[in-house]
């Protein structure tokens, strides 16, 4: 092995490359005062339309093609790459300075939800929608739930990182974060074949944390890997990913926040459901 990497004593911070150096840093907290806006409905929704993101609005969407009208939302951008997430107004409502991040109004006391799932939770527990009332149901849709939260930073800051966004190609680091990203869809699909969607015959908050990770994987919309992982061995989810994608509170929820790829796929702000009118 050339060029083997030796570990100082006491790890020093230098500034790194690659697409996220310009926002990485070993300290949490604000890096500038801005306050967050704040628009007519309850929910207001702080994100960017990457899948830990689009979890939530797909949710949301869900929430308002059932007729549920409290479910309304202000979603405003959140550029992650610009630094948006370090404004003081972030912090106040997720330290950890992460997409998404919401607060909820209708309260006596404003609630502040931040981490994906818990948002996916609390939206699920408060409208009494999309995850099981008995207990079996209910816990099995928790499992995948946080199956997901545990596995996911492997498909994304492990084997996205390497793969798509390092500066520099080094095969362990991608041999060793492909293995378990292929692990991952494996115990997905052995789980699908036996269920019409994740946690059973309902589908509920886990197929909507799960899907805009590994169905979007799937669909050879994330990191551009489809060959690379040969998703198209993974049957089950391939047949579920495209079942959830045609789904119309899933058409619009993966859009919001969007700033990327085609113009019909972009609302990089969110605050009616006419804001959807160009999809029609």
């Amino acid at each position: 092995m050339t060029n083997q990497y030796e570990p100082p004593k006491v790890w020093k911070w230098e500034k790194g490359e690659g697409k996220f150096a310009n926002i990485n840093r070993p300290v949490s907290g604000a890096t500038h005062e801005k306050e967050l806006p704040r628009g007519k409905h309850p929910i207001q929704l702080y994100s960017m339309g990457t899948p830990n993101g689009v979890k939530v609005t797909i949710l949301l969407e869900e929430l308002l093609e059932k007729g549920i009208n409290e479910a309304q939302y202000d979603a405003y951008l959140i550029s992650i790459l610009e630094g948006d997430q370090f404004s003081s107004g972030f912090v106040d409502i997720n330290p950890n300075s992460k997409i998404p991040a919401m607060v909820d109004y209708s309260t006596d006391r404003p609630v502040r939800i931040f981490e994906s799932g818990s948002m996916l939770l609390y939206l699920a527990d408060k409208f009494q929608q999309f995850i099981p009332k008995d207990i079996n149901g209910r816990t099995e849709t928790l499992n995948w739930l946080f199956w997901q939260m545990g596995s996911a930073p492997y498909l994304g800051g492990g084997f996205g990182h390497f793969y798509a966004y390092a500066p520099e190609k080094i095969k362990y680091a991608i041999d060793r974060f492909t293995m378990e990203a292929k692990r991952q869809l494996d115990v997905l699909d052995k789980q699908l074949s036996k269920n019409k969607f994740v946690a059973g015959d309902e589908y509920t908050i886990a197929d909507m944390a799960i899907y805009p990770w590994y169905g979007v994987v799937t669909e050879g919309k994330l990191y551009d890997a489809a060959e690379f992982l040969e998703v198209d061995s993974y049957k089950n989810i391939s047949r579920w990913a495209q079942e959830i994608a045609q789904r119309p509170a899933v058409k619009r929820g993966r859009i919001v926040n969007k700033t990327w790829g085609e113009e019909n796929e972009q609302l990089p702000e969110r605050h009616s459901s006419s804001d959807f009118d160009f999809l029609k």
